[in-house]
């Protein structure tokens, strides 16, 4: 099957509406929460989306899988654009696959792919690890292990999703879809589900009721329709800038040069589908929400906890062995302010290019998506989001 993948970028952004909660709270609550911050110091001041994607990667869905390789940058592109309150969310993303042979069958045929991350690089990887094999597939077991076993936190003021995506009934397995959504809705987790068939077959498989329980989006996904990529005059410059902005990073740490060598893998991986979509992900490198502190000394300098007087000699690459700790600073702050400049041109130019894209899909076919973007805006209002 081929779903339109892209699909599922909507989905999640409808369900990020929810994210902010408008209602205004008491002085006395504002007071707790500030002491326990002070207290913790450990609760974000940023709203924070999690979002767990469960793919059904059974032999007919092979057309899913690539779609959500292609089509990940677009999602993280979607939520970065997005701002509550005046605040960005911060974003991780969580990846299970289910209903593959090749998977233990006590288990259930599932997999935790990746726990939840902020690494893009890392979901990156995990989605192109991603193979199929025909299976049992199981949406309650499948819900339920992700509820059990990721970190969903205690702060109710989260965004907490789980998209799952499929092609056979709901209702598979002994664990019941209805407990699982029951779980769901006690730790305010939002089911949204994606039917990779007909509208109406997804609801007489329980597909939509999976996701009205707890509150969440239903939608069909057009199997014969796949993901379109447009084309733009800036695009050639766009990834002319993303060799450049690679060169901005100072790996270091046991882990910087593989995870160097893993950013550039990804790249590979992105343009292996078209130009397009190593685009979207040169703009997504050029986001906020593309955090690379664990090995990279631009960002990481950005950190509290983080000291130049901790760094060891051995821990830094070749150019910087032996030099001062006042040399080191000087290095990374050149590196800084060319990424810097490198990200605003990016952002610029990828301004000039939604606006292209826009103008070249004003007459599609697709109404559909036209229209439920719009009805996102809308909503987005009512509940104090926007998009820049």
């Amino acid at each position: 099957m081929k779903p339109q993948f892209k699909s599922l970028i909507l989905a999640m952004s409808f369900a990020t509406l929810t994210a902010c909660n408008a209602n205004t709270k008491s002085n006395e609550q504002d007071l707790v929460v500030s002491e326990t911050i002070i207290e913790t110091n450990s609760k974000s001041e940023k709203p924070e989306i999690k979002v767990a994607l469960l793919l059904d990667t059974s032999n007919s869905m092979d057309g899913l899988i690539d779609q959500a390789k292609a089509q990940l940058w677009q999602i993280v592109n979607e939520l970065s654009y997005a701002k509550c309150e005046e605040k960005s969310p911060n974003l991780k993303i969580a990846l299970y696959e289910y209903g593959n042979d090749n998977l233990n069958a006590e288990e259930g045929y599932l997999r935790q792919v990746i726990a939840f991350s902020d690494d893009l690089d890392d979901i990156s990887k995990s989605l192109f690890s991603l193979t199929t094999n025909g299976g049992n597939e199981y949406c309650g077991k499948v819900i339920k292990t992700a509820l059990n076993q990721l970190d969903w936190g205690e702060d109710k003021d989260d965004l907490k999703l789980i998209f799952i995506a499929g092609n056979e009934p709901y209702t598979q397995g002994k664990i019941s879809y209805k407990d699982a959504s029951t779980l769901a809705h006690k730790n305010n987790v939002t089911v949204n589900t994606i039917f990779c068939g007909d509208y109406n077959q997804g609801i007489s498989n329980y597909w939509k009721d999976g996701a009205d329980l707890t509150h969440g989006n239903y939608m069909a996904i057009n199997h014969n329709q796949a993901t379109v990529h447009v084309a733009s005059p800036y695009d050639d410059k766009i990834l002319e800038l993303n060799e450049k902005l690679n060169k901005t990073y100072v790996a270091y740490g046991k882990a910087g040069k593989a995870k160097m060598e893993m950013q550039a893998e990804q790249d590979m991986n992105a343009i292996s589908y078209n130009k397009a979509n190593a685009v979207s992900r040169t703009v997504s490198k050029s986001s906020r929400l593309y955090k690379n502190s664990s090995w990279d000394l631009v960002d990481a300098e950005k950190e509290d906890d983080f000291s130049y007087e901790n760094l060891k000699d051995n821990q830094l690459p070749e150019e910087l062995k032996g030099k001062s700790k006042t040399e080191i600073k000087s290095y990374v702050e050149k590196k800084r302010k060319a990424r810097k400049k490198l990200q605003n041109e990016i952002v610029t130019l990828n301004l000039k290019r939604r606006n292209h894209i826009a103008k070249q899909n004003k007459n599609a076919k697709n109404g559909l998506e036209n229209a439920m973007i719009k009805a996102l805006k809308t909503q987005a209002e009512k509940k104090n989001y926007k998009w820049e």
